[in-house]
């Protein structure tokens, strides 16, 4: 949703996913300004090989979204080590060291009047508990939207703004039940109604634009109202 609004807007879009046909079929999809890098940015060494297949590309990075994430589901007495570390890893360590390695093509890009930007994806689930078992999502989401603002605060210094946003229900791979029962899903957020792709390729472009060069550290709802219009609501909302 990202990527098309960004290509919409006229920007050249670089996306990477783990699954290689799949991100070459959305790049495809979304046009000759949509490029394509597989890689699996798990682990330290993945965002190292992610950031040097883009500089030999490119000199210098305008916007960098952080969007890699994994969920995991166990009842409490079974939750494995396993489910921790994995969505731990890529929730929360890589997209600080992803960005890490990145930064010098990010300070490339900016200056004091168009700062580079980071955009962290978090979640409503990071602000509110969800009714599932959730245990390493809900914390991990918790963590980026506080190490996005630790980032922000560093950042800033060299003229590059992070922020995140925290979305709700949208359809998807992650998110089957709006993907796939929208309107039963719609029923119990405050607005009606899932997330559509202009809702989330808006905030996107608003941040990464002119229009947020002024946002720095702030984490961005976009969930229909659920976290801060609901009267006792409570949705799957990732």
């Amino acid at each position: 949703m990202i990527a098309a609004g960004f290509v919409a807007q006229g920007a050249r879009v670089y996306i990477s996913a783990r699954r290689a046909p799949a991100c070459f079929e959305t790049a495809e999809a979304l046009g000759p300004n949509c490029i394509a890098l597989p890689g699996d940015i798990s682990t330290v060494e993945g965002c190292e090989a992610l950031a040097a297949a883009y500089l030999e590309r490119e000199p210098s990075l305008d916007i960098l979204i952080n969007n890699a994430g994994a969920a995991w589901g166990a009842p409490f007495g079974e939750f494995p080590e396993s489910g921790w570390d994995k969505v731990m890893a890529l929730n929360v360590k890589s997209p600080f060291f992803l960005t890490q390695t990145l930064h010098g093509a990010l300070k490339a890009a900016a200056s004091a009047d168009h700062p580079a930007k980071v955009i962290n994806i978090g979640s409503i689930d990071g602000l509110r508990l969800n009714p599932w078992e959730t245990y390493s999502y809900q914390a991990s989401k918790a963590a980026i939207h506080q190490l996005t603002k630790r980032m922000a605060a560093r950042l800033i210094e060299d003229h590059i703004n992070v922020t995140a946003i925290a979305p709700g229900a949208f359809p998807s791979e992650m998110n089957r039940a709006a993907r796939d029962h929208p309107e039963a899903v719609g029923k119990a957020i405050p607005s009606g109604r899932i997330g559509t792709a202009e809702d989330m390729a808006g905030a996107a472009i608003f941040l990464a634009s002119r229009a947020g060069d002024y946002v720095a550290g702030d984490i961005l709802v976009v969930d229909g109202g659920v976290v801060n219009a609901a009267l006792g609501a409570s949705i799957d909302a990732e």
